[in-house]
């Protein structure tokens, strides 16, 4: 027995070691990181997997990728400073692996910030340097075969062993320049960071000019331009617009080499990405990130994350906190280092949630630093107030961001050790406030008018999708960040009669208040259709009929698809929209060629043919918007395919996270929904058997002989048949004496459950009389249906109603389907 274990282990750890080497050979460096991280949650325990990497200063390690759950449940931040305590910044010191469980994390640094420490986190030094994290909420943690997964997940994300024959990928890339023609010759490396194909790059330097950020212009050319040349070597950071439109920094290194015997005179350098260098940078390089960083910040925690992180390193302090000034409150948008135990007791006494809001009226140095608008630095000793004192002991800046006129915000930093302020920091300090102060103006007014569209867009959408019989369905829905304007991206999850269950994406044309309304109304009027019973073809030509009759200057595309989950058959109907792409059991997927009709409100009479599928318990379903699949650079096909292998290499047990991995990378230009389901069949099906009843003068007769019939067949009780005959009885002859065209007998049973369900052409629901005399001939079958039955009621059907009555059964059915 234990030799079979240890062999299934052995197994695990094989197919881990198969699965990392074949993602080191075929996939792009910028990918590959993530994708190995993944093995740490395929193969162990995981929940989340995190590396970290030595930043540039040495002082501190910063993440460089995670996947899994958020970070935040389990207390890993952004950046561990390697002079405080924690396990990250332990494990590194020590250069071993540490593994603790529960109780030792409720001991160590910071886990007040935890609500309940009850998992277990691992940490593996890299060879390369840095740290490898692992978080796991199994009762038992890690065991010995996890430990095993994840040393070889840390030695596939440090790479190959110097002396190796695997590739070594150099920190810098290499180009020349010829003196006298201007051509350049460059390597992969060097394209490959200017983000330029190899096949669009014709050996001319105006080729990666072009995407130099045009402030950065002249300075590249005064070191690459031949009339400016001189001999020496020559350095220079630059920036370059990534095919995102973020900004990244460049630095250059160049030689130039004399002509001599046939040979022309060429500048001969490497190129490299200044984020991964270690040697410090001028003030004036640290102003010029900082304000490229706050160009493309678009939230307040995201320019408060940018000051800090060009101020901390430069400045060497011990902590800096910045704050939003909020009438007489500094709201607190970041702390550095994070923990409550950090800061002093008043601030403590003020902690809301995550950080707290600390009162200006209890720091009156403050205060007037604030009102006066100048910058205060008090060292060592000064005498201040115990809520600036201990932030910084050994030295304090108190630094107003100004904004239009007016204060909007703090910063404070301060030191442990006494610290001489230079003339240089005093500078660094003063710009970096005029420009902090502008952006955080900016951000606030994002983020309040980020948060109204967010609330208005959420208040479209189904506040939670329904429970389904044999299926579990996630949805998920990303606004754009590019702009301020409401989406036209929807879905929903509709329950149908007799186990079924519609299925909806669409997308309105446009980005605005037009458009997020006609996206509701659309939705309520598909929900509305569908309720009424019709196949999908006429629910989505109702709705396009709709839309063209409304006079909309805009049109929708949609995508419904009809789930039978008894027997896992499926009915879509595209209307412009992109298709849908299933996951079978197997792993394998398809993206679904289904043939579609034109868009909503396009043209009044259009076609919309279905497309059936089959799905088998497992299968996951996957809808969504063109905002997942395509962007300026990725086609539409190509995003398909994409989608379509990441969901193959999903954990189908999981569908929140596989619906939260596939957004991981989600184009944030566009608004973004998407609609996963998950067919796992129904463990116990319903019997159900039809009659129709024709207009003779026997018909209640014959619905009931086929009644006794059927519940025979499925071994209803005898002691049951009696109710059960009198409210069929009732219910036909009702439907007969009041209808006129075709009536329909149903019979479902399910466990204990028996429904009685009568349809005919008429849409008027029957009315319960409120009083009967004795003299009445008619008028009592609905009271006598309403004694017999649990629960009874009406439901539209296409052109007509059900009456249904639902009974217990004393005695559950012998036959069953399974």
């Amino acid at each position: 027995m234990g030799s079979e274990g240890a062999a299934g282990r052995r197994t695990r750890t094989q197919r881990a070691e198969l699965a990392l080497k074949t993602l080191t050979a075929d996939l792009e460096p910028c990918d590959r990181l993530r994708r190995v991280l993944e093995q740490a949650l395929a193969f162990t325990g995981a929940t989340l997997a995190a590396v970290y990497a030595p930043h540039e200063d040495g002082d501190g390690l910063r993440l460089t990728e995670a996947v899994g759950a958020p970070r935040a449940l389990y207390g890993l931040r952004d950046v561990h400073p390697l002079p405080a305590e924690s396990p990250v910044a332990d494990a590194h010191r020590a250069g071993q692996p540490l593994w603790l469980a529960p109780e030792d994390l409720g001991r160590c640094a910071g886990a007040g910030r935890l609500p309940d420490p009850d998992f277990w986190l691992g940490i593996l030094p890299l060879r390369d340097g840095g740290c490898l994290a692992a978080v796991t909420d199994q009762p038992d943690g890690f065991d010995a075969e996890d430990h095993e997964c994840l040393q070889l997940v840390a030695e596939a994300v440090a790479g190959p062993p110097p002396g190796s024959a695997g590739p070594v990928r150099p920190v810098g890339s290499s180009f020349s320049v010829a003196v006298d023609s201007g051509r350049v010759e460059v390597d992969g490396e060097v394209l490959e960071l200017f983000g330029i194909d190899p096949d669009e790059f014709g050996g001319r330097v105006e080729t990666l000019l072009a995407r130099t950020v045009p402030e950065d212009v002249p300075a590249l050319m005064s070191v690459v331009e031949p009339d400016r040349l001189s001999a020496g070597d020559r350095e220079l950071e630059f920036r370059i617009l990534q095919p995102s439109g973020a900004p990244k920094w460049l630095r250059l290194r160049a030689r130039l080499l004399p002509a001599g015997e046939g040979r022309p005179a060429r500048l001969v350098g490497t190129v490299a990405d200044a984020s991964k260098l270690r040697p410090a940078v001028s003030d004036v390089t640290r102003i010029q990130r900082l304000a490229a960083a706050l160009a493309t910040a678009g939230t307040v925690s995201d320019v408060s994350g940018a000051v800090v992180a060009a101020l901390r390193t430069p400045l060497r302090a011990d902590r800096i906190a910045l704050a939003e000034l909020e009438s007489d409150r500094l709201v607190v948008t970041v702390l550095d280092p994070p923990e409550p135990e950090a800061w002093p007791e008043l601030w403590r006494t003020e902690w809301r949630t995550e950080w707290p809001d600390a009162p200006v009226r209890a720091m009156p140095t403050l205060a007037a630093a604030l009102r006066e608008g100048r910058a205060g630095i008090w060292p060592a000793g000064t005498d201040l107030e115990p809520a600036l004192a201990e932030v910084g002991p050994g030295g304090l800046v108190a630094l107003p961001l100004p904004a239009g006129g007016r204060t909007a915000g703090a910063c404070l930093i301060g030191w442990d050790s006494p610290h001489d302020f230079t003339p240089d920091e005093r500078a660094l300090l003063t710009a970096a406030a005029g420009l902090a102060g502008q952006a955080l103006v900016r951000a606030r007014a994002f983020d309040a008018e980020h948060e109204l569209i967010g609330m208005l867009q959420r208040a479209l959408l189904p506040r939670r999708l329904p429970r389904l019989p044999g299926a579990d369905a996630v949805g998920r829905y990303l606004p754009t960040t590019a702009g301020l304007e409401l989406g036209g991206d929807w879905y929903d999850v509709i329950p149908l009669p007799d186990n079924h269950a519609a299925l909806v994406i669409g997308d309105v044309q446009g980005h605005n208040a037009g458009a997020a309304a006609l996206m509701g109304q659309m939705r309520t009027a598909l929900r509305a259709y569908a309720a009424e019973g019709h196949p999908p073809d006429v629910v989505v030509s109702h709705a396009n009929r709709l839309l063209v009759e409304m006079e909309s200057d805009l049109f929708a595309t949609c995508c419904y698809v009809d789930v039978d989950m008894e027997e896992g058959t499926a009915w879509c109907v595209r209307a412009g929209h992109i298709p849908p792409v299933v996951r079978h059991p197997d792993g394998g997927t398809q993206i679904v060629e289904a043939e579609g009709g034109p868009p909503l409100g396009v043209v009044d009479q259009a076609d919309y043919p279905m497309t059936q599928l089959r799905l088998g318990p497992g299968a996951i379903l996957a809808l969504t918007t063109d905002g997942l699949v395509e962007t300026a650079e990725t086609s539409l096909d190509d995003g398909l395919a994409r989608l379509a292998r990441e969901l193959s290499a999903a954990d189908p047990g999981h569908l929140g996270f596989v619906a939260d991995a596939l957004l991981a990378d989600a184009n944030r230009s566009d608004d973004v929904a998407l609609l996963l389901v998950r067919y796992d069949g129904m463990a116990v099906r319903p019997l159900r058997e039809t009659w129709t009843v024709w207009r003779v003068p026997e018909a209640v007769r014959h619905a009931r002989r086929f009644t006794r019939r059927t519940l025979r067949t499925w071994g209803v009780a005898r002691e049951d048949l009696d109710t059960v005959l009198l409210v069929v009885s009732e219910l036909v002859t009702n439907a007969l004496v009041h209808t006129d065209g075709r009536v329909r007998l149903d019979l479902t049973v399910l466990n204990h459950r028996l429904r009685v369900a009568v349809a005919d052409a008429s849409p008027r629901s029957p009315v319960k009389p409120t009083s009967i005399g004795w003299e009445a001939t008619g008028g009592r079958g609905i009271l006598l249906v309403e004694a017999m039955a649990a629960e009874w009621g009406t439901l539209p059907v296409s052109g007509g109603k059900q009456v249904w009555a639902d009974l217990h059964l004393e005695h559950p059915p012998t036959s069953a389907r399974t």
